[in-house]
């Protein structure tokens, strides 16, 4: 455990963290692989430099936390990671391999020149001292065991894995590379005899011939492989097959290439080129099978092939109604592998879905999730919510495997399936320790990304991550972080869950420099919860990061403006590096202009703003703007004197000296109680947004259930103010004893500010109202809960609500003057 000396403990959301830990980082500039998702050593910037580096959270209201890393932290395994749902190379892109040259074959048909048998071609390995032997034999038993299990539950094989549902039924194996497939290993003198032949005939065989010798040649053991393709011999056979490609009959073109996927031939050998270009020419002669198992292969070798996929969704088009639910199933899946998404197929594979829905198995279901996810597919709600329905009622029967997956589709749909997230509440929790990494970090990014907290699943994570924290991806510390700030949830092991994360956010600094989105995301997560590391934000903000993020394919400049502003507000001590000046306005006037066509404009906000300025006495008294526009969200600015009056202060509108005068308003206690709750039968927002949405959209209408309750109101109630004039606040808050003002800063808060079905803040949120106060604002809220439902109501009704929000003694409380 971490040892912690706390020096002074404030309430959790005012709760600034400053401590240092030395992390062992390797701050390299080399590149990472060709995607992030690509196979990873998680100790792999360690293993260069015992460099120390020092982490600092800035501590700008007096808390410190001294923490020892020393104390808790233990040796971790190496193990290679892959990314969920990539599978190394997307059939549809364009073939690289950075960090490695190409590998050119030529072709020797003259020589017959007899090389040593393959049996010779790997050296044998070097025996051990006895003494040596024994040392490592006792060092490695207490570890080996322990460690090997870990790594291999850390391991995503990235290939394989999305294949799993090929061994629920027998009939993938027409339709797809049975790797399973028992063949009988072929005689090493007999390989070499092969080779033999191959030299002497020079590649003359028939192409039969040809076939066979593939066919057997990948049975070899499979440590002679390698060493097969650098043999002058094979590639006399590669060459020969190449040039005849259109003699084979199209079984054996298809063993040819099925041999290529045991030999594991580089993805850009010639010979798949022709072979590629020969399956294109035959595909509309092939049966549907065929041209399944041969896209197949194409994923199995990691090639890419865009024309043949193009050429695929084109027959599977014309032979739809011929597709069987394995074929289906199997399209779907290359789709995803293809990361291509055919639009004249997306209405038809939504009714193959519904059509086959019922038959699928659990394991098919996820897969048909996966490779919409892949494919970035957008399907309906209707059948998102098909789908989600037979997940719920099965899932303690789901590989968590396939479960992941259906998440991802859930996630990218923003669909609030509420029955299956109670049930992913009830089932997934106790499954977190034996999930590899990156599928407790979709479970932890779908429940953020719905706005859906359920502290047991979030604690479950918490509890798990530390001890599995170096296996994360730069991609996964940044989306864990951003989950728990963005539900703003600290663990009960926060300290020891935080410094690990930041700890390995530092580790992959070398990944950042290539995938800036992630290092954003994480410390924008980490703002939420007021935890501010100022090594990592120095770098972000540095003119080196800076330029990185501009040539991102993400829009990155708001993630810049809102941490860059959350720390000028919340940490003063920092001296490190800022956004420029120039950067900063461009990126102030982007927000602003971004608001006047589409936050200022909201029904909800001005139907606000107007109401405040009848309440008020006119557009000087209030202004509908961005306080912080970092946040991203509007506020109805108000000033209120010393006394108790609204101030004039939009300079945007004519100030005039107007008071406040009585309007015989009778603000009872049973009135508010109903312009607030309605009657005392109505519902609380988790009862009736059970069925609401979680879109992006920051304004809904108000439920029904809300509206269908009635607010009374009494006949004679006045509220309207005199013509010139606006109203007087009740006595009790003309407070002339305070020679100073209050700003208040009204939020018309919609149910997008909130977790789902609840009265929980989203971090965005509350980094946002926590800032305000530490600037001398008062946070008032026109919750969507009470504001909503009053739209639908009378002006009186409103104006009411709104001079009882403004003008309420418990707020001048909270400012401190009562």
């Amino acid at each position: 455990m971490a040892t912690v000396l706390l020096c002074r403990r404030f309430p959790r959301l005012s709760r600034v963290t400053t401590f240092s830990t030395t992390a062992k980082r390797k701050a390299e500039s080399g590149s990472s692989k060709s995607e992030q998702d690509k196979e990873e050593n998680p100790e792999a910037a360690n293993t260069s430099t015992e460099s120390a580096a020092t982490i600092h959270l800035l501590n700008p209201l007096d808390y410190r936390v001294l923490y020892n890393p020393a104390a808790y932290a233990k040796s971790r395994a190496v193990s290679q990671q892959h990314a969920a749902g990539s599978g190394g190379q997307a059939l549809g892109d364009t073939f690289t391999s950075p960090g490695t040259s190409q590998v050119h074959h030529t072709f020797d048909t003259s020589s017959s020149q007899a090389l040593p048998p393959l049996r010779n071609a790997l050296p044998k390995p070097k025996s051990k001292p006895l003494l040596e032997e024994t040392i490592s034999a006792s060092l490695s038993t207490a570890q080996t065991k322990e460690e090997a299990e870990k790594v291999k539950m850390e391991t995503h094989d990235s290939k394989e894995d999305p294949r799993m549902f090929q061994k629920g039924r027998p009939e993938y194996r027409s339709v797809s590379y049975d790797k399973s497939e028992p063949l009988e290993t072929l005689p090493l003198e007999e390989g070499d005899s092969i080779l033999h032949s191959v030299a002497i005939c020079e590649g003359n065989q028939s192409p039969a011939t040809l076939a066979d010798y593939f066919r057997k040649l990948s049975r070899l053991p499979v440590e002679q492989h390698a060493a097969l393709m650098s043999e002058p011999r094979f590639n006399t056979l590669c060459s020969c097959t190449a040039k005849n490609i259109r003699l084979f009959s199209t079984s054996d073109l298809i063993d040819i290439l099925k041999s290529c996927v045991r030999l594991v031939v580089p993805p850009a050998h010639p010979l798949l080129n022709a072979c590629e270009n020969e399956f294109c020419r035959r595909v509309w002669d092939m049966k549907l099978d065929q041209v399944l198992l041969v896209a197949d292969c194409w994923r199995c070798l990691d090639r890419s092939v865009p024309s043949y996929l193009s050429i695929l969704f084109s027959y599977t088009n014309m032979h739809w109604k011929d597709l069987t639910l394995p074929q289906f199933v199997q399209l779907v899946y290359i789709i995803g592998e293809g990361r291509r998404s055919p639009t004249d197929l997306a209405q038809k594979v939504e009714s193959a879905i519904l059509k086959y829905l019922d038959a699928f198995t659990l394991e098919e279901v996820g897969a048909i999730c996966l490779g919409l996810f892949k494919s970035l597919s957008g399907i309906s709600d209707h059948v998102m919510r098909k789908i989600a329905d037979r997940v719920s009622l099965q899932m303690e029967d789901m590989s968590t495997y396939a479960l992941v997956n259906v998440l991802k589709m859930l996630r990218y749909s923003r669909i609030d399936h509420l029955p299956l997230l109670k049930e992913l509440g009830k089932v997934i929790p106790a499954r977190i320790p034996t999930i590899n990494i990156q599928g407790v970090m979709h479970v932890s990014l779908t429940c953020s990304s719905l706005h859906y907290f359920d502290e047991g699943i979030m604690a479950a994570v918490a509890a798990s991550l530390p001890s599995k924290v170096t296996y994360c991806r730069s991609k996964d510390a940044a989306k864990f972080l951003w989950s728990f700030g963005c539900l703003d949830y600290e663990p009960l092991n926060e300290e020891e869950f935080y410094s690990s994360l930041i700890e390995q956010m530092h580790r992959k600094l070398h990944e950042f420099r290539k995938f800036p989105e992630h290092l954003l995301t994480g410390l924008l997560g980490l703002a939420f919860v007021k935890r501010f590391p100022e090594e990592l934000i120095d770098y972000a903000l540095g003119d080196e990061f800076v330029q990185k993020t501009r040539d991102s394919k993400y829009e990155l400049k708001k993630d810049l403006f809102t941490l860059s502003r959350s720390v000028e507000i919340e940490c003063p001590s920092y001296r490190g590096s800022r956004l420029p000046p120039q950067l900063d306005q461009e990126i102030t006037e982007m927000i602003l202009n971004f608001a006047e066509q589409e936050i200022y404009v909201r029904p909800e906000i001005v139907e606000a703003t107007s109401l405040l300025e009848s309440v008020l006495g006119g557009p000087e008294y209030v202004r509908n703007h961005m306080i912080l526009p970092h946040t991203r969200s509007s506020d109805l600015e108000v000033h209120l004197a010393m006394d108790g009056h609204p101030i004039p202060f939009n300079s945007k509108q004519p100030v005039a000296d107007k008071k406040l005068e009585g309007v015989g308003v009778s603000l009872t206690d049973e009135l508010m109680t109903q312009l607030i709750k309605g009657r005392s039968n109505i519902q609380p927002p988790a009862e009736v947004e059970n069925e609401a949405g979680m879109r992006g959209e920051e304004a809904r209408a108000p439920s029904a259930a809300l509206l269908g309750q009635a607010l009374h109101t009494d006949a004679t109630l006045r509220v309207e103010p005199k013509s010139g004039h606006s109203l007087e606040p009740p006595p009790s808050l003309a407070l002339s004893h305070h020679p100073r003002e209050v700003k208040l800063a009204i939020q018309v808060s919609n149910r997008n500010h909130y977790c789902y079905g609840s009265k929980r803040l989203l971090g965005l949120h509350c980094l946002k109202r926590r800032q305000l106060r530490q600037l001398g604002y008062v946070v008032v809220e026109l919750p969507f809960w009470e504001w909503f439902p009053l739209l639908k109501r009378t002006r009186l009704e409103k104006l009411s609500y709104l001079h009882y929000k403004v003008f309420d003694p418990a707020l001048l409380r909270r400012a401190g003057w009562a």
